[in-house]
């Protein structure tokens, strides 16, 4: 059974996601390793959000509320974030929850940005570093497989990927009334990752020519040249600093690129200038806010940023969820489809075994070809309705129907019948708190 931890800007303070961005990315691996009951997880960090999709081999309840605290503990322990702090912000999801939210969210449809470019990228990552740490599952792949497919339909086929939103785009928006004129501004940018590409695409659209770029980790010169702007050397940072208009930072260090050290030794360079604005893109925080008016600065940071996103564009939207509800119930009926195939796998089996025996009988009385090939057409007409009939059953959730009447009619043995047992209806819970998970477990 599939099962979600989410702690997002909705839920959760900046600070709490800021702390589960750091040291939780290896966690899963131990996780899984060590789990009783977690056999596969992704884990999906951002810088709104932080989630966990666990595939669980227990699918009671009691089995679900261990797991959701274990892994809580677990994530709690790694980031350094107070467990209890942690219960109070995650929201736990079950079901066909699962693949709702996750639809959303890789479609854009649940970011402070509603269809933000950037996310659907961010849930294809974190599959692949799932795959790459052994921590995946069939039932895991195949969710976000799906959800990807479906970000794809909602940029193609709706006005929402048509805007081309995201966090980034609505920083610039909101430096307009301090920007007077992007082709005279000078913009040193911190980062060489996929934030400093879509920060560089969008600067570039508003006409910005004075770029240069810095990178903590030494790739400035390769990005530089791959995107035609101008490096900078670890011994030129302060100076790069002390001669830009803006700074913006998009850094996947860990620690902070951009304290008020650097403003204060960069506003004693020669020809610095007096005032600047930094913004700061990375998660976690790659400038320390003291940085806010040393040395004349002003800092817009992504808890400042979340607080001015803008009115969803209403029609743009609804066209967009109402895809995604469909691809969610079409995942859902495709799962419940899957879960009778070994019901008519092993109907179709007896039948035509049957089928064997009568037609090596009919070769030793010596019947036709004609007649063996309408011995195996009949059977497949036979096999037909009840398969097409088994399918549809599935899709109204009753799978358990169709294991028990293979199992009735035809006594194919215990597999179908435990088959049915697991088929029974499974939890398919609301979103709850994960202190209703622990009391529900006493």
């Amino acid at each position: 059974m599939l099962i979600c931890l989410t702690a997002n800007h909705r839920n959760a303070s900046f600070d709490l996601l800021e702390k589960l961005s750091l040291g939780t990315s290896d966690v899963a691996k131990g996780l899984v390793e060590h789990s009783d009951f977690v056999q596969g997880a992704v884990v999906l960090a951002t810088c709104n959000r932080f989630e966990a999709y666990l595939d669980i081999d227990e699918p009671l309840t009691a089995g679900i509320s261990l797991a959701v605290e274990e892994a809580a503990e677990t994530f709690g322990s790694a980031s350094g974030t107070d467990v209890a702090e942690l219960r109070d912000s995650l929201t736990v999801l079950s079901g066909d929850s699962v693949a709702d939210h996750l639809f959303a969210v890789s479609s854009g449809l649940e970011s402070v940005v509603v269809g933000e470019d950037e996310i659907a990228g961010q849930v294809k990552r974190a599959l692949t570093t799932a795959r790459l740490s052994g921590t995946t599952s069939s039932d895991l792949e195949r969710l976000f497989q799906r959800a990807s497919h479906t970000s794809r339909d909602v940029k193609t086929k709706t006005g929402l990927g048509g805007a081309g939103r995201s966090l980034v785009r609505l920083a610039l928006d909101l430096t307009e009334s301090r920007v007077t004129d992007w082709a005279q501004t000078r913009v040193l940018l911190v980062g060489t990752g996929q934030y400093a590409r879509v920060t560089l695409a969008n600067l570039r659209e508003r006409g910005v020519t004075d770029i240069r770029v810095y990178s903590p980790s030494g790739r400035a010169v390769a990005f530089a040249a791959k995107q035609q702007i101008a490096p900078v050397a670890a011994g030129d940072y302060l100076g790069a600093i002390a001669t830009a208009d803006v700074v913006i930072t998009c850094s996947t260090a860990e620690t902070y690129v951009l304290d008020a050290t650097h403003l204060q030794a960069a506003s004693s360079v020669p020809g610095a200038f007096t005032r600047r604005l930094v913004i700061d893109l990375g998660l976690p925080r790659n400038v320390d806010p003291l940085v806010s008016g040393v040395g004349g600065a002003e800092l817009l940071d992504l808890e400042t940023i979340s607080l001015h996103a803008p009115l969803d564009e209403l029609n743009a939207e609804s066209d967009a969820r109402a895809l995604v509800d469909r691809a969610a119930a079409e995942y859902r009926a495709g799962k419940a489809e899957a879960e009778v195939t070994p019901a008519v796998v092993a109907l179709r089996s007896h039948l035509f075994d049957l089928l064997d025996d009568e037609l090596g009988r009919s070769r030793e009385r010596g019947d036709s070809e004609e007649t063996q090939k309408a011995l195996r057409h009949l059977v497949g007409v036979i096999l037909h309705s009840p398969s097409v009939r088994a399918r549809e059953l599935a899709r109204e959730g009753r799978s358990a129907e169709v294991f028990a009447a293979v199992e009735t009619l035809f006594g194919l043995g215990a597999a179908a019948a435990t088959r049915a047992a697991a088929a029974a209806p499974a939890l398919d819970a609301a979103p709850v708190s994960l202190e209703s998970y622990r009391r529900a477990d006493g």
